[in-house]
């Protein structure tokens, strides 16, 4: 037995993340500009998004069904004999289903399909977890118990953002317009809720505010129990160091790192947004 995991671009991993798991594939989501497609993080990048969000028409589309056949058969010629696939929230983008379509008819791969219900660092913890679990020989019907505790018990992610016009644009709202109406300095503090899609868990007057409301509930969260933290930013890695320093005299953090968003994700965000996902550790 020889198992593949197989996840989108939306997991933000690092290069090192993918250098570290031999066995772990990225199928990238696409971005439209001007009706110019591009693979995800690979032909272009966060800041090519930030300067043309407000001039150009941007948006996002479905991974390429291509990129993921040619993924399936050149797995089969490597000798993979199985693939766990882990994709972003079903409540929150059509590749989950428009892998579902296209694994369905699949022949000479065991195939089990994961809904992560969230995204970004929240996935990138469960395909870690999973890469963890394949390298050590646990069966598949165990590493899916172990992501569903680690996803809807042991993690959170929370982010804010400064403006929820590119949400809105990107029809990526989901249930979070109606809690803040439309007074301009209540910034929203989002989560992924357990059926993955967008809820607003807090909220502040002023950006501010929500770094408190954000370290408030990992501390809610958490107690004293031990964390390793991912702290997303748009295009303020230096606000983003600070916030990860802060939260280290307050919470028992184990490991931090600073993950800079992936362009499919900052369409829906715009360049001013943090984001705190946390996970808990047992050693």
């Amino acid at each position: 037995m020889k198992t593949a995991i197989i996840t989108d671009s939306a997991a933000n991993l690092s290069k090192e993340t993918l250098k570290k798991y031999p066995d772990l594939y990225v199928i990238p989501l696409m971005i439209v500009i001007d009706g110019k497609s591009f693979r995800d993080g690979i032909e272009i990048t966060s800041d090519d998004i930030y300067h043309k969000l407000d001039h150009h028409d941007v948006s996002t589309s479905l991974p390429s069904m291509d990129d993921l056949n040619q993924l399936l058969e050149d797995l089969k010629k490597k000798g993979y004999t199985d693939a766990l696939v882990i994709n972003l929230s079903s409540g929150l983008s059509g590749t989950y289903n428009a892998f579902r379509l296209a694994l369905e008819h699949v022949e000479g791969l065991n195939i089990t399909h994961y809904d992560s219900k969230t995204l970004g660092g929240g996935l990138s913890l469960l395909v870690e977890q999973a890469c963890d679990m394949v390298k050590a020989e646990v069966t598949i019907p165990q590493i899916i118990k172990t992501l569903n505790k680690l996803r809807f018990e042991d993690s959170i992610a929370l982010y804010t953002i400064n403006t929820l016009k590119y949400l809105r644009k990107g029809g990526r709202i989901g249930k979070v317009e109606g809690t803040i109406g439309n007074i301009l300095r209540i910034k929203p503090v989002i989560t992924v809720n357990d059926e993955g899609v967008y809820v607003t868990v807090s909220k502040g007057f002023g950006i501010q505010r929500s770094f408190i409301a954000m370290k408030d509930l990992l501390i809610e969260k958490f107690q004293k129990a031990k964390i390793d933290l991912i702290v997303h930013f748009g295009d303020d890695i230096e606000k983003a160091k600070q916030l990860g320093e802060s939260l280290k005299r307050e919470l028992n953090i184990r490991n931090i790192s600073l993950s800079k968003l992936t362009p499919v994700l900052g369409i829906h965000t715009g360049p001013m947004m943090f984001a705190y996902v946390a996970r808990k550790v047992y050693e």
